[in-house]
């Protein structure tokens, strides 16, 4: 056996041991989600601090995604594309 062939079998050994142990792990447990606010004085301040801050209002609201470079991506929130457009 060369040198490749021991390396496979220890990458196909170890691999076959995860999914062994994958499989016999319980599943995760959902992440809980919190309850909506109660109350309109919430919702009603996170625009109002938008507004103060100089930042687009809700319906414009953007990815704002940033890149190494200190940009930050001009698409809205949640956009399906794989790339970000910065600005």
């Amino acid at each position: 056996m060369s040198k490749m062939d021991n390396l496979r079998a220890m990458r196909e050994a170890r691999y076959a041991e995860a999914q062994k142990r994958a499989a016999s792990a319980p599943a995760r447990p959902k992440a809980p989600v919190a309850p909506p606010a109660a109350g309109g004085s919430a919702s009603t301040a996170a625009p109002a601090g938008r507004a103060a801050r100089g930042e687009a209002p809700a319906a414009e609201e953007l990815c704002g995604h940033r890149n190494m470079g200190g940009r930050t991506c001009t698409r809205e929130r949640g956009h399906a594309a794989k790339t970000h457009r910065y600005s």
